[in-house]
Parts: C-alpha cells; sequence; structure tokens
C-alpha cells in the first residue's frame, strides 16, 4: 500500500554488515569441509558390497531396531518429564532440569561410566539385580538401548518442554471447565497442540540414538550382533577396512541428513 514501509522479509542482509560472510563461510567450511571430503574417498565401485557385509548388516539392523526402542521410551518417560518441568512448580526444579540436559555436553564415555558404576555387575543397583534376581544388564543388547536413552532423552525433552511453555493455555483451561478430566485435557488438548514438537524431539532422539558410541563402547561393549552397533562397526573397520569404514560413515552421514531435513528443512527459506 502507498505509504507503507517496505516489508524487509524477502530483503535477507538489509541493514546487516556484509562482512559476516567472512566468519559465516568459515563456520560453514568447518562443518561442511569433512562432510563432503568423505565422497571422493568412497571405494564407489565397491560400495555396494562394502555396506552390505555380514557384519555391517548385523550393526545396521542392531542400530536401527535399538535406536527405535530408545526411542519409544524417550517418548514415553520424556513426555511426562517434560510436562512436569514445564508446566509444575516443585523444589528442586532447576536442579532436574540440569541434570536431565547435561548429557547433552558431558562426553558419552563420561555417561557410559557413570551407567556401568550403577547398573554394572558390581553397581550400585546392578550388585542387587544379579544377586537377587540373576539380572545383568552391562554388556547386553538392554545396555546398548539404555545407553542411547541417556543420550537421547535431552532432545526431546528440550523440544517439548519449550513448546509446552509456549503454547497458548486457553483450550486446556476452556476444556477443564467444559468438566474434562485433567487425562482427557492432556490427551485430547495439550498433546496435540505440541505434537509438531514432539515429531521432532522424537526424530532428533531416534538419530542421535543411532548415532551413539561412546557411552555405547563403555557399558556395553562391542559384540557382533548383540552390541556392535553400526558406530562401533565403523571404529572397528577403521582399523581392518578403511574403505568400509569410509562407505559405512557416509551412509550414516546421508541418513543423519536425511532425518535433520526432514526435520528443519520445510520452512527455513521462506
Amino acid at each position: 500500500m502507498p505509504g507503507s514501509t517496505p516489508s524487509t522479509r524477502n530483503q535477507p542482509g538489509v541493514g546487516l554488515p556484509r562482512w559476516l560472510w567472512v566468519p559465516a563461510g568459515f563456520a560453514a567450511f568447518l562443518v561442511v569441509a569433512p562432510l563432503v571430503g568423505l565422497v571422493p574417498k568412497v571405494n564407489w565401485p565397491e560400495f555396494g558390497a562394502l555396506i552390505t557385509s555380514e557384519s555391517s548388516l548385523a550393526a545396521l539392523g542392531l542400530s536401527l531396531r535399538t535406536g527405535t526402542v530408545a526411542t519409544l521410551v524417550c517418548v514415553l518417560v520424556g513426555v511426562p518429564l517434560a510436562v512436569v518441568l514445564a508446566r509444575f512448580q516443585f523444589p528442586g526444579r532447576r536442579l532436574l532440569r540440569t541434570a536431565v540436559l547435561l548429557p547433552l555436553v558431558l562426553p558419552p564415555v563420561v555417561g557410559g561410566i557413570a551407567l556401568l558404576q550403577v547398573f554394572g555387575r558390581r553397581g550400585l543397583l546392578g550388585q542387587y539385580l544379579d544377586a537377587w534376581f540373576g539380572i545383568q544388564i552391562a554388556f547386553t543388547t538392554v545396555a546398548v538401548v539404555m545407553a542411547q536413552v541417556f543420550v537421547a532423552l535431552p532432545f526431546l525433552v528440550i523440544s517439548l518442554e519449550g513448546a509446552l511453555r509456549s503454547i497458548n493455555s486457553d483450550l486446556e483451561s476452556m476444556a477443564a471447565t467444559l468438566g474434562a478430566h485433567p487425562t482427557r485435557v492432556f490427551l485430547k488438548v495439550t498433546l496435540p497442540t505440541v505434537g509438531p514438537a514432539l515429531v521432532s524431539g522424537s526424530v532428533l532422539a531416534f538419530a542421535r540414538a543411532i548415532g551413539e558410541f561412546g557411552a555405547t563402547l563403555t557399558f556395553a561393549g562391542s559384540l557382533q550382533g548383540v552390541t556392535r552397533t553400526l558406530p562401533l562397526e565403523i571404529y572397528l573397520q577403521r582399523e581392518v577396512d578403511p574403505d568400509a569404514a569410509v562407505a559405512l560413515s557416509l551412509l550414516l552421514v546421508v541418513a543423519a541428513a536425511v532425518i535433520v531435513g526432514t526435520i528443519y528443512g520445510r520452512g527455513q527459506d521462506r
């Protein structure tokens, strides 16, 4: 309209210094160059055989199975945790949030050692599980899932908690006023409202789970078909068959790119 202020939405960079391109380009180079550098190093004539070997398929299958289970666990326990952190006031809430988000910044191997000290055969709880029930968790497939949950859960919680804090609670209040039970309000109003955040958080948790290495190696070991996930297979092949390690690395990079691109690609360029 005449006299209106021109919109800068379709004019990226308006009012910003052009020198920002220099550090931005360097930052992009640091991230993109190593990923792109994998492509020319792949033994393309043997690529299919390298990623479909018996050990590679076993590791890929285990990663997908345990990653799926870990994601389901994250959803089942992470959604309630995110709601508690976002909607309830209680002593120690800040401390609990800090503890939940710690795996985001801790080296995964530290998480593996912590899990081992608690659930290992001689751990704080593991010794009683072994003595009373004959249950050993460490160095089993269950340990792989637990390690993946440890590192992936914060991604779901942080995504969902932020969404819960930002949504308008009027619909929930209206439903409660009309006599809906709190559980019904939660299932029929709250969850659908934060559905996109739940989906994106779940997919990110899955991506982090299948890419987990340090905690898995420390807590679960590397037994083919039992605890050797795809990242562990890549690490092992790095010494015995570099071509296989590069091919499997590229496979994991592509899978991660598809997952992240699916979540964040839509609407980001508008």
